[in-house]
């Protein structure tokens, strides 16, 4: 195999990890995120304020827990997160941690449930990984056959094609979120973009790459498969 077979390799398993970080997201692990909704409130009186924030992620969200302040003296309240399940809606539990009420139709359990597309993008990342490595270990003094090649280049693409479906997917959300929340939350809401959708336009772009170098494998390893063939020839010819 050539060292392209190699690059397109790694290519593959870190574009496989990001996908898998960004499938894994909130409320699975709290650091990686679509979206976090923020509510802020403060008063004159008794110089309080307060200030909570709703992370969003594939399969839920997590609460931060608010955080109180009254004559300079703070106080946290617990933190809490959903159940992990697919799609999921703007639910009362984010009403009472961001004290807001009318914005049940922020986001919809059917918008959200297209983000079961993350691991359908996960496992064909890891299968054209998987045989890209097992394409690795077929090399011989003859070369490597095409058609494993055309397997890694097929699965390639359909993850990169995935991948870029999810990314448009996550795009779309977070910005009729976004939307919404500019239109219907009059100043109470502010939000801010997370990590995942960035890690999975990574992903993407490192699987489009990999296509590009698994299609230049294919195009020449033709022409290197004939020169080896034709090297090994002449060297059975000689004396």
């Amino acid at each position: 195999m050539f060292p392209a077979g190699i690059i397109t390799s790694a290519l593959l398993f870190i574009a496989f990890l990001l996908l898998l970080l960004d499938t894994l997201s909130v409320p699975i692990i709290k650091t990686i995120y679509l979206f976090r909704l923020t509510a802020a409130a403060s008063s004159g009186l008794l110089d309080s304020s307060a200030s909570e924030s709703v992370v969003f992620g594939v399969w839920g969200y997590c609460t931060s827990g608010a955080d109180v302040s009254v004559l300079g003296v703070n106080r946290d309240t617990a933190a809490q997160c959903s159940k992990r399940h697919l799609g999921y809606t703007f639910d009362s539990t984010v009403a009472s941690a961001l004290h807001v009420s009318g914005l049940e139709n922020l986001i919809s359990k059917t918008s959200t449930a297209a983000l079961a597309l993350h691991p359908v993008a996960v496992c064909l990342a890891f299968i054209a990984l998987v045989v890209s490595l097992v394409t690795l270990r077929r090399r011989d003094a003859r070369g490597t056959s095409r058609l494993p090649s055309f397997i890694v280049l097929g699965f390639s693409v359909f993850a990169a094609i995935m991948a870029s479906i999810v990314f448009i997917v996550d795009i779309v959300l977070v910005a009729i979120v976004g939307h919404r929340v500019h239109n219907d939350s009059h100043g109470e809401l502010t939000m801010k973009w997370g990590n995942a959708t960035w890690l999975t336009l990574v992903a993407a772009i490192l699987l489009w790459v990999a296509v590009a170098g698994t299609m230049t494998g294919v195009c020449c390893g033709q022409e290197w498969r004939l020169r080896r063939l034709r090297s090994v020839d002449q060297e059975q010819e000689k004396p």
